[in-house]
């Protein structure tokens, strides 16, 4: 077994070298690929340990890969005024949701954040809006970003009630949002554009390639996950700041 495993990690090493030096004869490249073949076909546990390692070794890539974004653009993430946010003011956790207005997975997750904020003061969660369900989304969070521009103690409940729609949002959906959060006669600004901008970029920067995702420390989080496993994440998170 020993043999055949070192015969199979040195086959490329021999077929490279090969390469720079003379070639194998058409028989030993026939000896090498059935001695490849026949340890592959006796064990293909091989096969699952080398795909194993290689999603290992892409996942580990991907998250560092995800963490200088983050580093490179924390002030984008995390600070800017443009950017809607609950919660803490001085917080020691801060989550940044990327969602979109028209998706059902954030419609059914995004209570759960605004129970985390109520259940820890130390964290906040800033909302990068995202497009990715068509035109009323885009509309939707103009609006939205509009409003927190404008008169932001009227985002919080505007915000609210656009998730409570359960089916894709229209424009009399929207109007009638921005009416019940009595968000005033709103202008949508030319900001509110430069920011779905800049949230796209970050999303594409940091892999995103869904909503919701959600940025917890240094934990990216695809997709919707239930209530105690967002609080045992959380946890974990605020235990490494504190």
């Amino acid at each position: 077994m020993k043999k055949t495993l070192a015969a199979l990690m040195i086959a490329p090493l021999i077929f490279t070298a090969t390469a720079h030096a003379a070639a194998f004869t058409a028989d030993q490249e026939a000896q090498v690929r059935e001695l490849v073949r026949d340890t592959l076909v006796k064990n293909p546990e091989i096969l699952e340990e080398a795909i194993a390692a290689l999603q290992q070794k892409q996942t580990e890539k991907q998250t560092a890969q995800m963490k200088d974004a983050v580093k490179a653009n924390a002030d984008a993430l995390f600070n800017d005024k443009y950017t809607p946010r609950i919660g803490s003011k001085s917080p020691k956790l801060t989550i940044v949701s990327f969602t979109d207005y028209n998706c059902p997975y954030c419609k059914r997750f995004d209570p759960q954040l605004e129970a985390m904020v109520k259940k820890y003061p130390d964290v906040a969660v800033v909302f990068k809006l995202l497009p990715f369900k068509g035109e009323s989304s885009l509309n939707a969070s103009r609006a939205a970003l509009s409003v927190w521009e404008s008169k932001p103690e009227a985002f919080a409940p505007l915000h609210n009630r656009l998730m409570q729609k359960k089916t894709a949002l229209t424009q009399d959906d929207i109007n009638s949002a921005l009416k019940t959060a009595k968000a005033g006669d709103v202008k949508v600004t030319e900001n509110s554009m430069n920011t779905m901008r800049m949230n796209m970029m970050l999303a594409e920067q940091l892999g995103v390639q869904g909503t919701p995702a959600t940025l917890i420390g240094d934990v990216m989080l695809p997709g919707a996950v239930d209530e105690a496993q967002l609080d045992a994440i959380i946890k974990e998170q605020l235990a490494k700041v504190k």
